[in-house]
């Protein structure tokens, strides 16, 4: 299977569309990428793609990656410093189980788009939006090897 064929194009519009809803409240970031294969674990690939996107040269640190290697049943949900900092403990947990538990049942667009809403809502409260934000990353999802 294409990696670019795993979500649909009605799905990928809804998910750049819940991006796009999330960001509109904060100053934060949100990224999706998918990946034909994850080599290791799948939090230390994440960690590459982030630095590979730049996502650590926000302005207030507060970017979130959401990566899944379909094919290799991997998931991992990596904020940058800013955003660590303040989320509550364990709240990256909690984001993972609901994806990984919409996967789980197939729904992957839906599990990504809960992930993507509680990702937002922690934006909004830690780093709520003024009217000097500018959209630092787009919303595309990224794909890679």
């Amino acid at each position: 299977m294409n990696i670019r064929d795993f979500f649909n194009d009605e799905q990928r519009l809804a998910i750049q569309d819940s991006i796009a809803a999330a960001e509109r409240r904060c100053s934060g970031e949100i990224r999706v990428h998918l990946s034909a294969k994850c080599k290791g674990a799948a939090l230390a690939e994440a960690q590459k793609v982030f630095t590979r996107l730049k996502m650590h040269k926000t302005a207030e640190r507060n970017a979130v990656l959401i990566y899944i290697a379909p094919a290799d049943k991997k998931l991992a949900i990596l904020g940058d410093k800013g955003i660590n900092e303040r989320v509550p403990e364990g709240f990256w947990d909690q984001a993972f189980d609901v994806m990984r538990s919409a996967f789980a049942e197939g729904r992957h667009a839906e599990g990504l788009q809960a992930a993507i809403h509680m990702a937002g809502e922690q934006l909004q409260h830690f780093f709520p939006y003024a009217e000097s934000d500018r959209n630092e990353l787009n919303n595309d999802i990224s794909y890679g090897e």
